[in-house]
């Protein structure tokens, strides 16, 4: 006689805690994650209403900061030439493009490799981050007379002076880049029989595409910072140089003037940055 068969009773699960409601009409979205160009706009508009407020009550001497209608009309001088009687002010933009562009363009060509090999090659790096590291933190006023001993005053001591002002970033944005590749991706490249030229050019630069570009547009930044800097070498043409010239002259204005125009300048060029790094790298943020 078989024993009665025993059943074990057990308690159903719990039921899953719910989904919190999500109110109609909202979505989650990622912390900082929005369009941001009305802020912007109203913050330029405040900031302008200040400065209108500030020179036209007498708060602040014209010599310390003109009038928004002074800076303008320095601005139309300026276009047409009559500032000082001098070079029109299309010119020391086209000069001051072309100096910044062309070394930033070499800082391009040579530190974005320089970087992937530093981040590649331990080799590379024991030999190229001493030395980056080294004249990094220095200010570009700092080797400017040694740049001209070597290259005298001619464009070519300007546009180094540039040019090393955008090789550190460059390179270091490159190399950290390199640096967050997963290795998992490099080790499945090698899998799936690449060579060590296709795993960096198919794997590691793609993936280190948006520090690339994050680092360009911190370099094309200090660019413009050393700009003025690299025109003070006997230069007689460009904004940096027109900018010290008004100064010598208490042209305020002048000076304002030319401050706004590099900052627009480079802001314009931050924002084509921008439309090329989503372009290029869809996929950021988006992880």
């Amino acid at each position: 006689m078989n024993p009665p068969e025993i059943t074990v009773k057990t308690a159903p699960p719990p039921p899953a805690p719910a989904a919190p409601a999500v109110p109609a009409g909202s979505r989650y979205r990622t912390p900082g994650a929005g369009a941001t160009r009305l802020i912007s706009t109203l913050t330029i508009a405040a900031l302008a209403a200040l400065w209108w407020i500030s020179t036209h009550f007498g708060w602040i001497k014209p010599l310390f900061l003109p009038s928004p209608e002074a800076t303008f009309k320095a601005f139309i001088d300026a276009v047409h030439g009559n500032n000082q009687g001098q070079t029109p002010l299309v010119e020391h933009i086209l000069v001051s493009v072309t100096r910044v562009f062309c070394a930033f363009f070499l800082a391009v060509l040579t530190a974005v490799p320089v970087g992937i090999a530093m981040g590649t090659s331990r080799i590379m790096r024991g030999i190229f981050d001493p030395l980056i590291e080294f004249y990094r933190p220095l200010p570009p006023l700092a080797y400017l007379p040694l740049i001209v001993i070597w290259l005298g005053i001619d464009e070519g001591a300007k546009i180094t002076l540039i040019y090393l002002a955008c090789f550190a970033p460059l390179a270091m944005a490159a190399q950290a880049g390199v640096r967050g590749v997963a290795l998992e991706q490099i080790n499945a490249a090698y899998a799936l029989g690449g060579s060590r030229w296709q795993v960096i050019t198919l794997v590691i630069l793609p993936a280190a595409l948006p520090e690339i570009l994050t680092g360009m547009r911190i370099a094309i930044g200090f660019g413009w910072t050393t700009l003025v800097a690299a025109e003070m070498v006997a230069a007689s043409v460009g904004l940096g140089q027109m900018v010290l010239n008004a100064s010598n002259f208490l042209r305020t204005d002048i000076v304002v003037m030319g401050i706004i125009i590099i900052g627009v300048l480079a802001y314009l060029f931050d924002l084509l940055m921008r439309q090329i790094e989503r372009r290029l790298t869809p996929w950021k943020g988006r992880m």
